[in-house]
């Protein structure tokens, strides 16, 4: 991966340029030290002087209005007028000038508002991510938070030294600004601390901070650029090199940034590794802007000269075939099979591209083009629909399309299948991490709460009632399985502070009808986690190991043999912050965070195993045990087999793990002969679902058996509110709530309003009582209850 640059011949200032930026992927906007404003299409190669600023007023910085920022009434902006007030559009962008202004200019070069923001210069503005308010930085050592009017809205920081940079949070509850050599987050909200740290050993020139993976970048006069998280924690730092660091920016997707210097510039992917150096002769890089579709990098540079660089060598792999953006309109294909190279040549630039499950997507500046691996010669055709897609998510069946605020699900045919309707979305909100597609669902962290999760199937319909999944942290990164039925699809997921969740999806039967969710926690300290695309196998890196969750699904059925199917790999070959770049088959890609990719692998037998197991045919997969010296594998029948109710199966698995006390159990399941009571006996044996047994009692008509249920786990309230449907069992309940406060309560009185209202209608004979219990629950259940 490297940039290719180039200048044009007819975008030159006569002075430097500090300030460059993009209103879409076409149209570049550039201005320099001559007090001129340059509009250049790249499709046409024109250039088009669209204003001249004054000459005593120099350009410092300039930030365009982000995409998708919700039109709001009152400020002052573009021309459209709704009831009397003008509205700003996204076609606008804030100057920051030399005589401590700010202004508001339209695409057409008209300055529309005009505002004294500081004293002295105004080096630098950002626009909050949603664009509701902006942050200007001063000479005068202030920062200030404006309106998307132009209105002040507060003096959020003042120091003694000036303020070379300002940039936003994800959340637009935080600005990050440069003091000295100190980075510092200050809340919006004067009730919340600020986190400061020394960043580096000279004055800091810039920084920023992605929206998508929660990044920062800094540089200075130490010539370094370094890595860091939202807290301050540093995960890079590179060597000192030979000039100040005066530019850099982060790619809007989070997959790169670039760092300029004199007479250079380098990029750098998100673990700070440096993938290409460009030296172009042109003095200090003083001004670097990403087009939103994060492929496209202009440059203003000391001799007034504007570049424009195209992320070109992309590499993405798929099994035995690799491709190669070789130009912004060429892809290299290499079969590795058959040592055959061809070629993909497009019509337009080449925007975004992934592979996967067999098919090559391709979206290039006006249309997506979908490739069959097997046949590359005849793809079929589909229109974007004058939308900037940013993000491909793919399937077995489909694929997801996003632009970072809305999603679009097609099949590999071409056809929109779908458009959900996402209860809440903002700029930039839907990434890799937020957003996963399976054959029949989607699943999207909602953009206003971290915390939630919205699930819909393929149609766009939300699943179940419409509500969202809640979890008690914000969640970072989620993933659905690939394979298995819809109704056992599970989401993966992990929170802020690192823990794997698995949840079910849909929630059928008895559960669904309890309204209960079934969330368990997998493990903890996770990083990176990935699921196969043929399987149900999960992976993730935690603590320096690659774990392999042979069947994740055993959280729900016996968390036990959780530690038993799981295969681990140990070596420091990993380095530091590793994350899983493919999982495959049996095969492991693992990439570094320099950008290296290593290859691990996991016992064929595994995939065997699954296969047959999902089949039915278990016996076979026992047979296959009688070659393999593994306890996993016998772990992993008889969890899946207890799953898919073969209990011969997960007897025999059992006992060739000594593990009695499930022999025994299962033996006494085969003895019962009601079909509600086993399933309620197993949904308590795996995993001790207690909502679920009770469900399937109440089901096969035993209110008995659900209500002592609840009376052996103490949920009095639970068993009281039963008798309500069932009363003639009511002394039952208040019998054994008095024996229990006279055993273990050291006679203590009743509290609980439900049993006192209750002891006042009903008798205790215990008598009466032994006998309902020997008749519908049995002579040896009884004596198990009385012993």
């Amino acid at each position: 991966m490297r940039l290719k640059f180039t200048f044009p011949s007819t975008l030159q200032h006569t002075d430097r340029v500090d300030c460059v930026g993009w209103m879409s992927a076409d149209d570049l906007y550039s201005v320099g030290e001559d007090h001129i404003i340059y509009k250049y299409n790249i499709i046409q190669n024109e250039t088009i002087k669209i204003a001249e600023l004054a000459q005593d007023i120099y350009a410092l910085d300039m930030h365009w209005l982000p995409k998708g920022a919700s039109v709001s009434s009152g400020g002052q902006g573009s021309s459209t007028i709704s009831g009397g007030k003008r509205i700003i559009g996204s076609d606008l962008f804030v100057l920051t000038t030399s005589d401590g202004k700010f202004c508001f200019i339209n695409k057409t070069g008209r300055i529309e508002k005009s505002v004294e923001a500081h004293r002295g210069a105004a080096i630098c503005v950002r626009w909050s991510p949603d664009g509701s308010q902006f942050a200007t930085g001063g000479e005068d050592g202030q920062v200030r938070i404006w309106a998307r009017s132009g209105m002040l809205r507060s003096n959020l920081v003042q120091l003694a030294t000036p303020i070379f940079c300002v940039c936003w949070s994800a959340d637009n509850d935080a600005v990050l600004y440069c003091a000295g050599k100190h980075l510092v987050i200050k809340p919006l909200s004067p009730n919340l601390k600020q986190n400061s740290w020394k960043a580096h050993d000279q004055i800091i020139l810039k920084c920023d901070w992605n929206t998508v993976n929660n990044l920062i970048i800094s540089a200075g006069e130490d010539c370094r650029y370094k890595v860091w998280d939202a807290v301050g924690r540093p995960l890079f730092a590179s060597h000192t090199f030979d000039y100040p660091i005066t530019s850099l920016a982060w790619a809007p997707d989070g997959s790169n940034f670039a760092v300029g210097s004199y007479n250079t510039i380098r990029l750098c992917d998100s673990a700070g590794w440096c993938h290409s150096v460009e030296k172009p002769k042109d003095g200090s890089i003083f001004g670097l802007s990403w087009s939103n579709d994060s492929t496209q990098l202009a440059c203003g540079c000391g001799t007034g000269r504007v570049g424009i660089g195209h992320i070109i060598e992309r590499r993405i792999d798929w099994r035995h075939l690799e491709f190669v953006l070789t130009d912004s309109k060429v892809i290299t294909v290499s079969n590795c099979e058959t040592e055959l190279k061809d070629k993909i040549e497009l019509k337009d630039r080449l925007v975004k591209m992934s592979v996967g499950f067999g098919f090559l997507i391709v979206l290039t500046s006006n249309q997506g083009l979908i490739y069959n691996c097997k046949q590359l010669g005849h793809p079929a055709l589909f229109d974007l629909r004058d939308m900037s897609m940013s993000l491909i998510v793919q399937a077995e069946k489909y694929f997801l399309l996003s632009d970072g605020i809305n999603i679009s699900i097609y099949s590999y045919e071409g056809r929109l299948v779908s458009t959900p309707k996402l209860i809440s979305s903002k700029s930039d909100s839907i990434n890799i991490n937020t957003v996963s597609i399976s054959p029949d669902t989607v699943a999207v962290r909602d953009a206003t709460d971290t915390k939630s999760i919205m699930l819909y199937d393929i149609s766009g319909k939300p699943i179940g009632d419409g509500k969202l999944i809640s979890h008690a942290h914000e969640i970072n990164h989620l993933a659905l399985d690939q394979m298995g039925s819809a109704n056992e699809r599970k989401l993966a997921f992990a929170d802020k502070f690192q823990d794997l969740f698995l949840m079910h999806v849909r929630v059928t039967g008895q559960t669904q009808r309890l309204n209960h969710q079934r969330i368990r926690k997998l493990y903890t300290n996770i990083g990176s986690f990935r699921w196969n695309d043929q399987n149900g196998m999960l992976a993730g890196m935690a603590d320096g190991k690659l774990n392999i969750w042979l069947y994740p699904n055993v959280v729900f059925i016996d968390q036990s043999l959780v530690d038993k199917t799981t295969y681990r790999i140990e070596t420091n070959d990993f380095g530091k912050n590793p994350s899983i770049s493919d999982f495959l088959s049996c095969q492991i890609t693992i990439r570094k965070s320099t950008g290296a990719l290593i290859q691990c692998a996991i016992p064929i037998y595994y995939e065997l195993c699954l296969a047959l197991l999902d089949a039915n045919r278990a016996e076979e997969a026992l047979q296959l045990c009688q070659y393999i010296s593994d306890n996993s594998i016998y772990a992993l029948i008889a969890v899946i087999s207890l799953h898919n109710r073969d209990f011969d199966s997960a007897e025999n698995a059992f006992a060739q793990l000594s593990n009695t006390e499930m022999v025994f159990c299962l033996q006494n399941l085969r003895s019962i002969s009601s079909k509600e009571e086993r399933e309620a006996e197993l949904a308590l044996l795996a995993g001790g679902n207690l909502h679920e047994a009770e469900g399937y009692y109440l089901q096969g008509n035993k209110p008995l058996h659900a209500i002592m249920l609840h009376l052996n786990e103490h949920n009095w309230d639970r068993a009281i509110d039963l008798t309500q449907r069932h009363p003639q069992y009511l002394d039952i309940v208040v019998g054994y709530r008095q024996k229990y406060l006279k055993n273990y309560g050291g006679g203590k009185k009743e509290t609980n309003q439900k049993y006192i209202q209750a002891m006042k209608t009903v008798d205790i004979d215990w008598n009466r009582i032994d006998a309902k219990l020997r008749k519908e629950l049995g002579e040896d259940s009884v004596l198990r209850i009385l012993e």
